[in-house]
Parts: C-alpha cells; sequence; structure tokens
C-alpha cells in the first residue's frame, strides 16, 4: 500500500513508540514487536508547541488524536459573553483532542500552558490499526471511557460541592494523574493561574485564592506562588468525603 508522504517541517522528528517512557501511559501493554512497530508507523511525527500556542481550535477540522509527551494544556470554550471556559487540563501521557471524534469537527481550544511536544495520532489509521489489533482497539475505548468518567465527575463537582470540596477534589485528581506519571504523591507545580483553575471549577480567582488561605491557614498545603505541598492528604479526603456522605 502506497503511503502519502510525511512533509516534515523542523517541527516534526521521527518518534518511535517503542522507546518512548510514556509508552505504558499511552499504549496498551503486551504488544509484540510487529504490533508496537505498526504503531510506531502510525505515529511518524511530534509537534513542538510553545507556551501560549494552540494545537487545536474550536471548529477545526478533527484529523488526530494527540499523546502528550511533555507539557500542559488547557481545553476552554468561549462563552457568549467573551469569556474563557476551561472545560479541562492535561498532563504528559494523556490523549488529547477526542472531542472531535463526534462530529469530525473540535468543539474547544487546547492551548499550552507551558512549552509542550505531542505524539501526532492519525485517527484513520487508529481506525484502521485498531481493527488488525484488537488490544489496541480496546485501549482506545478505555481511553474515551476515562474521558467520560473524569467528566461526569466534574459535572457532580461543579452541582453540589461547596468550595473547599471542588479544590480539594481538584488537587486530589491532579496529584494522584502526577503520580501515576512518577511524580511526588504531596507536590505539584500548578501550571495553570488561579483564575483558570476557578474557571474549570466554577468558582470566582478571590474563593480559589480564599480557599487556598483557608488550607494554608488549616495546615493542609503549603503553598510558594505556584509550588503546592499537600501536607495533610487525609484531611482533603475527609473534605471531599464529608460532601458525599451528605447524599
Amino acid at each position: 500500500m502506497n503511503r502519502a508522504p510525511v512533509h516534515m517541517n523542523l517541527q516534526t522528528i521521527k518518534v518511535a513508540c517503542s522507546n518512548c517512557n510514556l509508552r505504558e501511559l499511552c499504549m496498551p501493554l503486551g504488544l509484540n514487536d510487529q504490533q508496537l512497530q505498526r504503531i510506531d508507523e502510525i505515529v511518524a511525527i511530534r509537534r513542538k508547541i510553545k507556551r501560549g500556542g494552540t494545537l487545536f481550535r474550536n471548529g477545526e477540522a478533527f484529523t488526530s488524536l494527540f499523546a502528550i509527551r511533555t507539557g500542559f494544556f488547557k481545553t476552554c470554550v468561549a462563552t457568549e459573553d467573551g469569556r474563557d471556559q476551561v472545560t479541562g487540563f492535561q498532563m504528559a501521557g494523556e490523549i488529547i483532542g477526542l472531542d472531535g471524534i463526534v462530529n469530525d469537527r473540535h468543539t474547544c481550544d487546547a492551548v499550552a500552558l507551558e512549552d509542550a511536544e505531542v505524539c501526532v495520532m492519525p485517527f484513520d489509521r487508529i481506525e484502521e490499526l485498531s481493527r488488525e489489533v484488537t488490544a489496541l482497539q480496546s485501549h482506545v475505548h478505555k481511553i474515551m471511557s476515562r474521558e467520560i468518567v473524569r467528566e461526569h465527575g466534574v459535572m457532580l463537582l461543579l452541582g453540589s460541592m461547596r468550595a473547599e470540596e471542588r479544590l480539594a477534589a481538584f488537587l486530589l485528581n491532579l496529584v494522584q494523574r502526577l503520580h501515576a506519571r512518577g511524580f511526588s504523591q504531596s507536590e505539584l507545580v500548578l501550571r495553570m493561574t488561579r483564575e483558570e483553575i476557578g474557571s474549570y471549577l466554577g468558582l470566582k480567582l478571590e474563593t480559589v485564592s480564599r480557599t487556598f488561605s483557608k488550607f494554608v491557614e488549616e495546615g493542609i498545603v503549603e503553598v510558594k506562588q505556584r509550588h503546592v505541598r499537600i501536607v495533610d492528604t487525609d484531611a482533603l479526603k475527609r473534605i471531599v468525603n464529608s460532601q458525599q456522605a451528605c447524599h
């Protein structure tokens, strides 16, 4: 089968999934060498996005999923009054772009919160290979399912939680996702601003700042600008669980 040539520019370099240290997070386990090689052929290019740059925009044609190799993104949509509503934060080892599958168009903007690099995975090729490699197909389904579960969690968060509960759940979720990537279980650097956290959690900027201050006063976290150290994880869990116990 003749493949269309891939036009390479300075931002695109050949990448091998089989040698990638994020492979376990992006790709299904238990693939044999031949199957891995097939996936390597699909993920032929990487793209670098500068901090503040856009990976894709709302309304843009959907062609690829992106595995975040390094860096941090936010997804957002513009509201009718022109504000940016943050719909999610994505980090290295996560897949971004699933929003485009339904209507073949992206439904949000994806903006880099720091210099980032992604692996480009053309969706038609993933679908083609999924038919041959069932492990890949079930893996893609798992990724989609995880996104649905996460969105459901966010809806619950916004539907009924008080400010402290929302921020506690957000910090726990973030540190848990970072820990899965080999980072500390208690320390994190917030790549997003307090305002962006507020937009995501449905809270005003001053409410986010006040809630952080409250957590600091109570000895639950230590905050130095964007560096956050969780001193008492159990206290955060109790804050979240106290809300769930009410229902």
